[in-house]
């Protein structure tokens, strides 16, 4: 999710009902990718892993500064995460957030589709 606008909801309750929806009560994951500012790339990379919802966080080049890995057991959760948690760090400009809908190999491990 980018960061939203003033006065402009990020996300639909239209998506918001349909990602509850598929997700139910499953975990979610989701990758986050963080655009920073340059100075703050090393800060904010340590800030960001000190969350424990956080599984991996990667310094990357391209147009994206930094890629979070999260796990969430309710779509709720990385919903408050975005909005409100991660938006507290320090020298993040904008967030892009991409949910996982299946995972073909996770942690070195292949799972069956």
């Amino acid at each position: 999710m980018e960061k939203p606008s003033a006065g402009r909801a990020p996300v639909s309750r239209a998506v918001e009902s349909a990602f509850t929806k598929v997700w139910g009560d499953e975990h979610v994951v989701a990758l986050i990718a963080l655009k920073v500012e340059t100075a703050e790339a090393d800060s904010v990379a340590s800030e960001v892993a000190k969350f424990a919802e956080v599984e991996d966080v990667f310094l990357v080049t391209g147009d994206t500064d930094i890629f979070l890995k999260v796990r969430f057991p309710h779509y709720e959760e990385l919903k408050d995460f975005v909005l409100h948690r991660l938006p507290s760090v320090r020298g993040i400009r904008e967030t892009k957030t991409l949910l996982v809908v299946t995972a073909y190999k996770e942690a070195g491990e292949t799972h069956h589709a």
